[in-house]
């Protein structure tokens, strides 16, 4: 049952996903620049920007095969999230993937403006937005 307007849960088992929710909400462009970013240092579009949250919030870089081999081990019960990564486009929308512990969550957003302009307009080389959000989602989740 979701009760919308409610309070943060008191177990800490789910806490998570509603701090990251508020992360999120907050940084939407620097986030958005930074997926942006990633993807193009990639040069390869099966690749997902993940956030690991043990032993604290950082970034990772979630292959599809890895997400694939998750979804088998899983009996196949994050086969949507596959879906999403399938039809998502990169120049409208944002997708992240959130590890907890035993624990995933998928964050999709469309920002305003576009991830590449998001990406144009921050003054942040590729490591310092991942320096400073790191730093903002450990104060956040923590």
């Amino acid at each position: 049952m979701i009760q919308f307007g409610s309070p943060l849960p008191d177990d800490q088992t789910n806490q998570w996903r509603y701090q990251l929710d508020d992360f999120v909400a907050e940084n939407q462009q620097s986030l958005a620049a930074l997926a942006w970013g990633l993807l193009q240092e990639w040069d390869n579009n099966q690749n997902t920007l993940g956030i690991d949250l043990q032993p604290q919030p950082h970034f990772v870089c979630c292959s599809r095969q890895a997400i694939e081999e998750l979804n088998q081990k899983v009996k196949r019960q994050i086969q949507e999230i596959l879906g999403v990564l399938d039809g998502y486009n990169p120049q409208e929308e944002v997708v992240i993937i959130a590890i907890g512990k035993g624990q995933i969550k998928l964050i999709n957003f469309k920002p305003d403006p576009t991830p590449p302009v998001c990406f144009e307009n921050t003054a942040n080389s590729l490591d310092e937005l991942i320096q400073k959000l790191e730093e903002l989602m450990v104060k956040q989740l923590n």
